[in-house]
């Protein structure tokens, strides 16, 4: 049963702000680590800000002997691959060979992957017109705050591959949230730090041997780093469950249209990156998007009424 509940628009909207800033944290902490160690100093640091959360509380993770335990491992794995490690290392590699924006219009079609996976695998997400011309226009609204470029060749010799690569990272985004969708009931902070404990012990090897043994960031790429950990990853994580369990993956996927304009508005804001001229329009493509993707849920909302 979906609860397209305030609290959930709530908790989508307050992502959007939290994914949108890990944007620039990310441009800032890149200042002082490389690009797969920021992904694995991430992963680690809100594996470890959850399980601390969960010793607090007297729990740590799932047990591995609890009847029905072999099937919740199988889905934490699942979940830890396709939402996190695998994802980033598509993402981490691919970025070095397409033009910057490409990425972004990549996760932009996350809804639009899940849309499908959804109606075929989760009951109560039904594939309807409305949805699907929805979520097609706030992919549209992205596609045109990024603008052109994001679609030019960099020339490099690995370029198909690496786009090919950041479509597999979007797919696997939409896996991952129809995963966690489906994964059996459990406590939801062991759940969380379930999943971020083994994202960390699977990536975590790769980055170092890719990097080898970072030093560690001073000034504000450090504090850039420690927000990255917290934030948009730990914290993240246990929203993100929260919303996929509550509402559903669908409803989830709209967070892909708020995280461009918010990236977008602290770049201006804190980064004094210029506005770029087709804000406004994106922005009312991608709210078009979501009214008419989400229309019934809105209605509810503000008139008290159903679709």
């Amino acid at each position: 049963m979906q609860d397209i509940s305030p609290i959930n628009w709530l908790r989508i909207s307050a992502l959007g702000v939290i994914w949108g800033a890990a944007f620039m944290s990310t441009t800032i902490a890149l200042e002082g680590t490389g690009p797969l160690t920021l992904v694995a100093v991430r992963l680690c640091l809100g594996a470890v800000l959850l399980l601390s959360i969960n010793l607090a509380r007297g729990r740590s993770i799932p047990s591995f002997r609890a009847p029905g335990s072999a099937r919740l491992w199988a889905f934490i794995c699942g979940m830890a691959l396709l939402s996190n490690a695998v994802p980033f290392s598509l993402l981490s590699w691919g970025q070095q060979n397409v033009a910057s924006g490409f990425a972004g219009v990549c996760m932009a079609v996350v809804p639009l992957f899940t849309l499908p996976l959804a109606h075929l695998l989760v009951p109560g997400e039904r594939l309807t017109w409305r949805r699907s011309v929805g979520f097609a226009t706030g992919t549209l609204g992205v596609i045109v705050l990024i603008g052109p470029e994001a679609f030019a060749s960099t020339g490099a010799d690995l370029e198909l591959l690496a786009r090919l690569a950041c479509v597999g990272a979007a797919c696997c985004y939409a896996m991952g949230s129809i995963c966690t969708r489906l994964s059996p009931q459990t406590d939801l902070l062991e759940l969380a730090a379930a999943v971020l404990l083994v994202a960390a012990l699977v990536f975590t090897p790769y980055a170092l041997f890719m990097e080898g043994l970072p030093a560690l960031p001073e000034g504000r790429s450090l504090w850039a780093l420690i927000y990255l950990g917290v934030l948009p990853t730990g914290i993240a994580q246990i929203i993100l469950i929260q919303v996929i369990k509550d509402a559903g993956p669908v409803f989830m996927g709209l967070v892909n249209y708020m995280v461009p304009i918010w990236s977008v508005i602290f770049g201006i804001t804190i980064l004094s990156e210029p506005l770029p001229p087709s804000l406004f329009l994106a922005m009312a493509l991608i709210l078009s998007g979501v009214g008419l993707s989400q229309y019934g849920a809105l209605a509810r909302l503000f008139t008290g009424k159903t679709s």
